[in-house]
């Protein structure tokens, strides 16, 4: 492509940004649109995830580990000991336990996503659709479905169903309305609609805290990894030095390794909130 016929930095962020849907959204909030790019990765990843926990388990023995398994191993083990500090119901962790270690695996593979080169699974569509006689331009596709907010959103709002069930299970749904409407100033009927307000605005911001916080630092650092392509695109376009790839490399390379810890950090602490509001549940006020 021509530098007089290459995108500008605004139109190359904004077409990175667009989602692959099922059809043009009709309003600001459309709930019959969906981001088929975000369901397909967060299954493919889902599926790889457990087959990966479920080789860990074929290939495990009695014997000296290997490092796959010592590495499978530490990670339940970290799960397990989490789990156990914060929910003291041993029954409840025979559950709450393998799903804050599927939530931690499945979150890790999709910020995971970030670490591929910007442009490479945008090209190759936009290549596939040249082939398949429909305009590139028009080859909209995102690959790091936790950028999603729909995604994470969803996540949490699963979460919220969970402490929901724990909630009623371990109170009766007696005790949980008798709760709702007592906690957290007092049982006495002129504060039931106050204790019931703050109860619901509390149900609400744990839940959007949950997802935009994973959303907010996904979508940031695939914000910087295109500013750094653009660097590279730049340094391509007009300039014949070496500082420009240099730093392009640089940062890139920089910014990479950095990304390792956040993508890691997010899942464990989206993962740690789950299992704090699920055993927040157990809780009697």
């Amino acid at each position: 492509m021509s530098v007089e016929n290459a995108p500008t930095a605004g139109e190359y962020i904004g077409h990175h940004l667009t989602h692959l849907q099922n059809k043009p959204m009709a309003g600001i909030i459309d709930f019959s649109v969906y981001n088929l790019d975000s369901i397909f990765w967060s299954i493919l990843l889902g599926v790889l995830g457990c087959w990966v926990m479920w080789r860990a388990a074929r290939l495990a023995h009695a014997g000296v580990p290997g490092r796959f398994q010592a590495a499978v191993e530490m990670l339940l083990e970290m799960v397990d000991n989490q789990a156990k500090g914060i929910i003291h119901n041993a029954d409840s962790r025979k559950l709450v336990a393998p799903l804050a270690l599927t939530v931690f695996v499945w979150i890790f593979l999709m910020n995971a996503m970030d670490l591929l080169p910007v442009d490479l699974l945008p090209w190759l569509w936009a290549k596939y659709y040249e082939l398949s006689g429909h305009d590139p331009h028009h080859a909209y596709v995102r690959v790091v479905p936790s950028a999603d907010l729909s995604t994470t959103l969803g996540m949490s709002c699963s979460v919220l169903l969970v402490c929901v069930y724990y909630n009623i299970k371990i109170k009766g749904a007696g005790g949980w309305i008798h709760e709702l409407f007592t906690a957290p100033f007092g049982n006495h009927f002129i504060l039931w609609p106050i204790n019931f307000v703050m109860q619901m605005i509390e149900f609400a911001a744990k839940t959007v805290s949950h997802g935009m916080r994973l959303f907010g630092n996904m979508y940031a650092g695939e914000l910087v990894f295109m500013l750094i392509a653009l660097m590279g695109g730049a340094a391509a376009a007009s300039l014949s030095g070496v500082l420009l790839p240099l730093g392009h490399i640089i940062a890139g390379s920089i910014w990479a390794i950095f990304h390792i810890l956040i993508i890691t950090l997010q899942a464990f602490i989206f993962m740690m909130l789950t299992l704090v509001y699920i055993g927040q549940a157990h809780d009697a006020h």
